[in-house]
């Protein structure tokens, strides 16, 4: 069995080696600032271990990294797919490398929320209210499930210290392709808009929202709205 260190050392090599390959881009700096913010933390905590008993802190630091991460900025690019247009089927892998399709959840309403990137400051914040909110969901007989172009490596990651227990898609390979297909693919950045859709139990989309500038948030109340008029 691979002893911890050697672990740490084997991702370190691997993370070094892609870096290489990848380009100036605005997801590289951010991957790069990421990085080094956990090797930031892992130093701290050489030099300053956590007191007894207080065993959570470095997970709990790890969770909250978004808040200091640098944000996002710029204008919507797309419009998405217009309302009452059958939604286009997908399988994409789930945070655990299951394949999910959105014909799964025929039968039901889904809320498939297109975001940009896994530890950004207002996904996190997004997503985590969606969780906070699974009970109403359930109550409008809704499913919640968000894709970005994260791999599902960074999605079980994700998932984990944030506590997400609903589908998190990675639209990894072929980057952005269901994004595409959705047309909310950000052609000069290599990731989604924040978009929002919702499905009918038949497959249909009934209300869609794209975010006129990538870090707002969209309202969950009235999302909750429109959830409502496909009780009647």
């Amino acid at each position: 069995m691979m002893q911890p260190n050697q672990r740490l050392e084997d991702l370190e090599q691997r993370f070094s080696q892609l870096e290489s390959r990848l380009k100036d881009t605005p997801e590289k700096e951010a991957i790069s600032i990421l990085h080094a913010m956990l090797q930031e933390n892992r130093r701290q905590l050489a030099v300053s271990p956590a007191p007894a008993g207080e065993a959570g802190t470095t997970l709990e630091y790890v969770a909250n990294l978004y808040k200091s991460a640098p944000g996002m900025q710029g204008v919507a690019e797309n419009e998405g797919l217009p309302v009452g247009s059958p939604a286009p089927d997908f399988t994409l892998p789930d945070a655990h490398g299951q394949p999910v399709s959105l014909s799964d959840f025929r039968g039901k309403n889904v809320v498939l929320a297109f975001y940009p990137l896994d530890w950004s400051p207002a996904c996190s914040d997004q997503l985590s209210l969606y969780q906070a909110e699974s009970s109403e969901f359930e109550r409008h007989n809704a499913q919640v499930v968000a894709i970005s172009v994260d791999s599902f490596y960074s999605h079980g990651a994700w998932s984990a210290v944030r506590g997400i227990t609903f589908p998190l898609l990675a639209d990894f390979h072929p980057k952005g392709e269901v994004a595409r297909r959705f047309q909310v693919l950000r052609a000069t950045h290599g990731f989604s808009e924040r978009a929002l859709y919702i499905i009918d139990h038949q497959g249909v989309i009934r209300y869609k929202s794209i975010s006129p500038e990538i870090y707002m948030i969209p309202d969950i109340y009235e999302l909750f709205e429109q959830l409502e008029k496909l009780k009647g």
